[in-house]
């Protein structure tokens, strides 16, 4: 069988199976199995290449499990997010496209930290000994895979980025990320909330995605709902919000003054987080911010003055 008529008959299944995206998922899956890129297996395809039997019996076996919803990337152990490469599987949460946003907007905030950072009044540790500049501090709380981290020093190579985890297999895919990657984030294990005691009051950007879903609610997705791990999943309290209070509350701590913590919710949550953070005290600006699918997904707060 060729190339088309492989892929032809694994998209049927997974159509059939109820996958989301059963086209693309099956390309993915034989461009896994035969090590070649999406744009080789494209031309392939074009030029009507034969799908050689070990191969296609290899990729049948990774068909059928994605049809019983077995995660794609838990099938190929790879996630991206943010141009970074990442090794995931069972026992840590898989990066979602939607946590771009996030992403993006704690580039804007350092962004907007820099054009701005003209104190001159930094700890003398904060400078870079090179260009005498403020070097921006990101941490960020309960960061599963990594992702969010590596994908912020990844961008900006030059601020100082930190992660905690509280998952021990998660914070073990962590590290093989951060190891894989070469770039140098700070990992810890720990709890969110009193993580990083090192740097109270010095943080200029504070990311998080933690776990928020309410403990009655069933998350629609089969591939989140049986194979997320409950930890990263499961916010506490009747409405999910917790976990993210409380590592809300460690962000405070952490961030400076006019420090920006940016944090990822439920679409339920649009209202109810950011109505919870102002009734912390401790933010002059709460907002909210939309995922591109129009849908709530970015709360934004910023640390008030001491």
């Amino acid at each position: 069988m060729n190339v088309d008529r492989v892929l032809r008959a694994a998209t049927a299944v997974l159509t059939g199976a109820g996958v989301p995206s059963p086209a693309v998922d099956a390309e993915v899956l034989l461009a896994h199995v035969s090590g070649h890129e999406l744009g080789e297996l494209r031309r392939a395809r074009i030029m009507g290449a034969e799908v050689p039997a070990p191969t296609r019996t290899a990729y049948l076996e990774l068909v059928e499990r994605r049809a019983r919803r077995v995660p794609l990337q838990h099938l190929t152990g790879r996630a991206h997010l943010g141009g970074v490469d990442l090794v995931v599987g069972p026992g840590v949460f898989v990066p979602r496209p939607e946590t771009e946003v996030l992403v993006g907007l704690a580039l804007e905030a350092l962004d907007a930290l820099a054009a701005l950072d003209a104190r001159g009044a930094r700890d003398p540790e904060a400078l870079d000994p090179s260009s005498g500049v403020a070097v921006p501090t990101v941490v960020d709380l309960c960061t599963g895979s990594g992702a969010v981290a590596l994908a912020l020093a990844r961008a900006r190579p030059h601020a100082r980025v930190g992660a905690v985890e509280l998952s021990e297999d998660a914070h073990r895919y962590a590290v093989t990320n951060v190891e894989r990657s070469g770039l140098p984030v700070d990992l810890r294990l720990g709890r969110a909330q009193d993580a990083f005691e090192d740097l109270l009051g010095v943080v200029d950007v504070v990311t998080s995605n933690p776990p928020y879903i309410p403990p009655d609610a069933v998350p629609v997705d089969v591939e989140v709902r049986e194979h997320d791990p409950e930890l990263a999943l499961y916010g506490g309290g009747v409405d999910g919000l917790q976990v993210p209070l409380e590592v809300a509350a460690r962000a405070a701590r952490l961030l400076r003054p006019g420090g920006v913590l940016l944090m990822e919710h439920a679409a339920a949550q649009g209202r109810s987080l950011p109505e919870a953070l102002a009734a912390q005290g401790t933010w002059s600006q709460v907002d909210d911010h939309v995922d591109l699918a129009g849908l709530p997904r970015v709360a934004r707060a910023v640390r008030a003055d001491r």
